[in-house]
């Protein structure tokens, strides 16, 4: 019997407060429930996103005291669904903040967290400059989140750029790879589909990526183009460039049936790097 699994992104708009990010996600939240789906992903920082400078500034909480958290664990248990909160910003020990990714269960609970581990440190241009790590405190565990419907394995939007992240969570079990994002416009056009794609097609493995879209409050611009990717590397959803629900049903007997024509996963060798030097030439 097929394992069909009804899974929605939602495409919100990057909001400054907690507030307004609510407003943006539970109308989509609620629209998506109507329309079937067992189970929503969220963008990365889908509790509050904005800028300062070349500085990643969301508002942020101690998690226990999270308004984003605690108030989609009310909607999760009212409406009986399973919730990615693809990132939300989190009080770290050391003053920062953890861009964390949270799983959150039909009855409210969270059920398993996971740290973004690799910064957003790069430049653009002259003007447009991102230092995640002034801000970010970053994690250093991979997480694969056990669900009744799959094993997912959770990444965060600049992780996509790190195949052999994915790889472990893949290795691990992971039927289902996500990378919830505010991915920038600049960035997204060149790359987000051709990396998505390759992601699932080297891991054998659907991806969801719930993206954000439209302008930054302090500055910068997300992408959208939220997607839903089979293991075969094709694209089933595309949530395009406007605020929305991404709906699509996935059959999970795609990943181990595509393994077996491709078993890509459990061929990996031991090699070692070799520094080329005319004695090292017959």
């Amino acid at each position: 019997m097929p394992r069909i699994l009804d899974v929605a992104c939602l495409q919100t708009r990057p909001m400054p407060e907690f507030g307004s990010a609510l407003d943006e996600a539970l109308p989509l939240a609620q629209a998506a429930i109507k329309a079937g789906a067992d189970i929503l992903f969220l963008p990365e920082y889908c509790g509050g996103l904005k800028t300062n400078g070349a500085a990643v500034a969301p508002p942020s909480a101690p998690q226990s005291e999270h308004p984003f958290l605690l108030e989609m664990q009310r909607f999760a248990a009212e409406a009986r669904v399973w919730i990615n909160l693809g990132s939300i910003a989190v009080d770290a020990p050391d003053g920062r903040i953890l861009n964390r990714g949270i799983m959150i269960d039909d009855r409210g609970a969270v059920r398993s967290i996971y740290d973004k581990i690799n910064m957003f440190d790069i430049q653009l241009s002259e003007t447009e400059i991102y230092r995640e790590s002034d801000t970010i405190s970053p994690g250093n565990r991979a997480v694969v989140h056990e669900t009744p419907f799959a094993r997912i394995g959770h990444t965060i939007c600049y992780d996509l750029r790190f195949p052999e992240l994915f790889r472990t969570l893949a290795q691990g079990g992971a039927e289902i790879l996500i990378c919830p994002a505010a991915f920038t416009r600049k960035t997204g056009e060149a790359h987000w589909h051709v990396l998505n794609r390759a992601r699932a097609i080297e891991n054998t493995a659907f991806v969801i990526s719930a993206c954000a879209i439209g302008d930054v409050p302090g500055g910068g611009e997300c992408f959208g183009h939220s997607l839903v990717i089979n293991p075969w590397g094709e694209v089933i959803s595309d949530g395009g460039t406007l605020p929305g629900v991404v709906q699509a049903r996935i059959d999970l007997d795609m990943v181990p049936e595509t393994a077996r024509k491709i078993p890509s996963l459990s061929h990996d060798r031991a090699y070692t790097l070799l520094e080329n030097s005319k004695k090292d030439v017959a």
